[in-house]
Order: C-alpha cells, then structure tokens, then sequence
C-alpha cells in the first residue's frame, strides 16, 4: 500500500495510492533533534516561509495564486515524537483527475512548494525583518495562550519538572523568551543548516503514480546542495528523579498532575496491551478513573490520561479542589491497583479496545488523516498498517493489562492551587 522511494541521501519519499478522493495531500517535513537551542526557530521557520516569496512576494499573491491551482492549500507543520521535532508544510491539492482537460495540479503544486523553500524573501542576510517580527508575535501569542489553559499551563510545568534531564522536557514550540531573542539573519542561516542537513520525509496521498511523484521531486531536492547529517537514535527516558511540586496562583479550581513511567515503549511487544490498558485507566469516559473518581465519588471535575510511547511516561491531568488533593491521589492510587490485581470486567476490556480501534478506523478516512498515521508510524519506527494495528489491539487479554499495569510506577506529581491553600 505504500510504496517508498530513496530520492537523496537521507530524503524519503512515501507515497499512497488512494483514488476514493478529489483531493490529495503532501507533506514536507524536516526531521530534527530535539535541542532548546533550535526548537522554536524549527517552530517559526514555516510560518515565515508562506509568508512571501520572491516571484509571490506577500499573502495576497499567494493566496491568487493558489486560488488559480483549484483553492489548493499550504499550511505549516510543527509535530514531535519523543526525541524528533519536525518542521515543515504540508500540501492540499485537487486530484488531477478531476482538474479541466489539460489542466494539471499536481506539478505545480510542487513547483510552488519548491518556490517557497528554495527561494523565500531574503534581505540583508536574512529572512525578510517585519515576516519575522509578525511571526515571532504570532508563535509568542500560542505559546503565551498556556498560560489561560490552567490544564495545559499545569501539565506543561509537570513535565518540565518529570523530564528535566530529558528532551520531553522542551515544549514542541519551545518558550516565549526563546523566541523573541530570535532575528532574521540568525533564523535564515538556520533555515539553511536544516535544509541541507536534516533528514527529509515527503509524504503524499493522492491517485498519482509513485515514479511521477518522484520525477517531479527529484529536480527540487537536486537544487538544495545536502550535506545530510543522521539523527541520533531515540533514547529511552532520561531520569533525574521525582518528586511532589506545588506551585500557587490566583485559581478556583486546582489541577493536578501526575507522571508514571514504564518500561514499555513504542517498539516493545507489550505496548498493545498499554495502551488497552492506559484506556481502562483514564483515557476516556469509561475509563476507572472517569466513572470512579469523578462519577461516583466526585473527587474531581474533569481527569484523563495520556501515553506517550515514544518515552514510556503516562501522563494524569484532573480538575480537582485543592482540599480534596490528598483524598483523590489515594483513590487514582486504588484505582491503578485494581487494574494490577486483576479487576478489570469484559465490559471494560471490550470499551477500551473499542475506543482504540474506533480512532485507527479512521486513520483512513481523509487524505490529512493517512498522511498523519503514516508520517507519525514513520516517526516513531511502527511499520503497522492501521489494520495490522487494529489485529493487536483486538488480540490483548486481561493477564495482559494487569501485566501492563504492574509496569506503571509513579514518578512526579505537580499541582496548582490557589494562593490562600496550604
């Protein structure tokens, strides 16, 4: 089903035939390490490359000209797993199936996407100086936006405190201050570096044959002059030990967080039964959590869970009040132990599994949804289709998840509460 072509050392292309579309996708991604000293310039590179160009200098003309391509569409991608960052864009464009005769889509779709790496606004050395500075305020703005997301603030500084020797530490988009220390010349030579060094994974989706994707991207990445440099391996967690953290703020309602790590991570053969697991625990409204601590005992507003495979660390986020922390720890703790001793109904294993294989049958159900599956598959290093997924999911059984549950031990707890609770 996907057909995988070499176009340069350390360029891959990846394609999948689909013909149930009128459109396609395709998607251009650098693959880098995870470093506080380039994560957010990766963040910003995007935004300042659709931004304008020399032959399409501002958003006007490029917006024409992709209403001329049938109102095809570029937008900016900044994903991470585990130790990668990625940056780069992303392509949606009518199939040329249903263009008018003689009219093609495709081609010059790519040509646009070649004019938009290989020939950005430059002055002075740089990156056009107002693109910056208005992206800059942009990122700036969604990173700061946090800060309004108590849940998201609260489980962001969880992890920097859980991940602190470890790259999960750094947010995808990095930190407001490192942002604004960025300018243009600095963020250019950047740009260029990750070009030509970084490993490259194009993605598309559409009814075009494999070799004519190839031919039309093998001109494009001949004009980028690579020095391609391989990513180091990603690691298992880097522990630096945990602890309890307490921070105060002008809130109604107290988050807390919680991390557990395991050994079982994305390439491990237990990792199925995790993540069955994982939804048994909280992931989801009939999760333990979901219909014990807060249903039943109304302990907490909201609570959920969260897996990373990449690092083995589950992640616990619930909306609680302050003076209940104590009383809701202990009973999430008794919850997981249930789940360890074997406690687990056919109705909860079969709600989980349902609640996995409900998301992965819709891995297929739109160009942006394969393209996602499949680049994050590559990401991660799970060769599974979303069939092949679907089958291990569906085989695991409870001596499994009590298994996968006695893995998870508790490593940081963070919350955030009001100024006036102890």
């Amino acid at each position: 089903m996907i057909q995988t072509q070499i176009l340069a050392d350390g360029v891959t292309l990846r394609c999948f035939y689909d013909n149930r579309f009128k459109q396609g996708a395709l998607s251009f991604q650098m693959v880098r390490p995870m470093r506080e000293a380039e994560v957010s310039m990766n963040a910003l590179i995007p935004a300042v490359l659709l931004r304008g160009t020399r032959v399409h200098p501002d958003l006007r003309s490029i917006t024409l000209h992709l209403d001329d391509l049938y109102g095809a569409s570029v937008g900016t991608m900044v994903r991470r797993v585990g130790d990668y960052q990625t940056t780069g864009l992303c392509c949606g464009m009518m199939d040329d199936r249903f263009a008018l005769p003689g009219d093609k889509v495709l081609e010059p779709m790519l040509r646009f996407l070649e004019e938009l790496l290989l020939q950005p606004c430059v002055e002075n050395g740089g990156f056009k100086a107002d693109f910056v500075e208005s992206e800059k305020k942009n990122l700036i703005s969604t990173i700061e936006s946090d800060l309004n997301d108590k849940r998201v603030y609260a489980m962001k500084n969880m992890m920097r405190a859980m991940c602190r020797a470890d790259s999960m530490g750094i947010p995808r988009l990095g930190e407001a201050g490192w942002v604004a220390a960025i300018d243009p010349v600095t963020l250019y030579q950047h740009y260029q570096k990750i070009l030509k060094e970084s490993r490259i994974d194009i993605f598309y989706v559409g009814s075009a044959p494999a070799w004519q994707v190839a031919n039309l991207l093998k001109p494009i990445i001949a004009r980028i002059h690579r020095d391609y440099r391989a990513l180091p391996e990603q690691t298992a967690f880097r522990d630096a030990g945990g602890g309890h953290h307490v921070e105060k703020m002008d809130v109604a309602q107290a988050k807390l967080c919680m991390g557990y790590v395991t050994p079982i991570t994305m390439g491990h053969p237990e990792m199925f039964a995790f993540q069955v697991m994982n939804n048994i625990f909280g992931a989801g409204m009939t999760s333990k959590l979901f219909t014990n601590v807060r249903e039943k005992l109304s302990l907490c507003y909201s609570i959920g869970t969260g897996y990373y495979g990449a690092k083995g660390i589950v992640t616990l986020s619930a909306g609680i009040d302050a003076a209940d922390e104590e009383k809701t720890r202990a009973e999430i703790g008794r919850q997981l132990e249930a789940i360890r001793q074997g406690d687990v109904t056919d109705g909860e294993l079969s709600a989980a599994k349902e609640s996995l294989l409900s998301g992965l049958r819709g891995s297929h159900d739109s160009p942006g949804a394969i393209e996602g599956y499949y680049s994050s598959a590559a990401l991660s290093g799970l060769g599974l289709t979303p069939a092949e997924y679907m089958e291990r999911i569906a085989a695991v059984t409870k001596e499994q998840v009590r298994e996968a549950a006695r893995s998870m031990n508790l490593h940081t707890t963070y919350i955030l509460k009001g100024v006036d609770h102890e």
